[in-house]
């Protein structure tokens, strides 16, 4: 239990981190770039067992940390550019609503319990999602909808591919170097688009970014660490301790959102939050 709740609160901290990002303007690729090889560096010195990098490929969960790797680096982008375009909470329920995306593989792939309640619990996210993200005022930008759709979906994607990858390739003593190999792909794919982005128009790096990017590796490495160890638990399905997660990040991120940065919340998007919270509480019990 002391890892899902080290879960919960290293995860908040990364919405907390990319709303000042908006705030202090700081670029979103270069830190999520520093911030990858932050929490690569600190996989490989912190893992119980060392492989020889060059030997990684040779990993049984190589494949599955670069595919994971890739939407690393895509969904922290569509994080980043949610938390700034609309909020702290907003963010926070469109990822971890994407809870119904494991829930349902882990239905089909692990024959786990399926009830009315956990369908309902279901059908209840997903117009939680869209409540939530809706804003009452008139808008010239058609991606305010867009980016808590695709991070929903993003999300989703993960937190499966983690939990397959876990319960199949990963050995205890592995949770490290392989959270630490995921990052260091993301890296690379993070490398190659400064790269293109460095040929078309050169700038400088800036030390804001490279500080930003140091903040956010840390909390993002244990963010991971920490849920996969919680996954191991085996006297919990996998959709139970997925939706505990989310729904305890739903609800913190919510309050650092109302409190911190005073965000303003219309009937709708209220409405949403308490459906996120009701739907995950449902499936979760179901």
């Amino acid at each position: 239990m002391i890892f899902l709740l080290l879960s919960i609160l290293f995860s908040t901290g990364l919405f907390v981190i990319f709303k000042y990002f908006g705030i202090y303007k700081v670029d979103v690729l270069k830190a999520i770039f520093v911030n990858y090889i932050v929490a690569f560096s600190m996989g490989f010195l912190l893992a119980e067992r060392q492989i020889p990098i060059s030997e990684i490929y040779l990993q049984p969960w190589f494949l599955g940390a670069l595919v994971l790797g890739a939407l690393f680096i895509s969904i922290f982008f569509v994080m980043a550019m949610t938390a700034q375009k609309n909020g702290v909470s907003v963010t926070s329920i469109a990822g971890k609503m994407s809870v119904v995306v494991p829930v349902l593989f882990g239905i089909f792939l692990y024959n786990e319990s399926v009830t009315i309640l956990k369908v309902l619990g279901i059908v209840i996210a997903l117009i939680a999602v869209y409540l939530s993200s809706v804003k009452e005022e008139k808008t010239q930008n058609s991606g305010t909808l867009l980016f808590p759709i695709l991070l929903f979906i993003g999300s989703g994607a993960i937190d499966t591919l983690i939990k397959y990858v876990q319960v199949n390739h990963v050995a205890d003593q592995d949770v490290s170097i392989f959270s630490g190999s995921l990052f260091g792909i993301a890296a690379i794919f993070g490398g190659l688009i400064l790269t293109i982005k460095a040929i078309r128009k050169r700038s400088s790096f800036g030390l804001k970014n490279i500080i930003a990017g140091v903040v956010l590796g840390v909390p993002n490495y244990f963010s991971i660490v920490f849920l996969i160890k919680a996954l191991q638990n085996k006297n919990f399905e996998s959709s139970t301790l997925f939706t505990v997660n989310n729904v305890g990040i739903v609800v913190v991120s919510t309050l650092v959102g109302l409190l911190l940065f005073k965000e303003k919340f219309s009937l709708k998007n209220k409405i949403g939050v308490v459906l996120a919270i009701l739907g995950i509480v449902l499936v979760t019990i179901a």
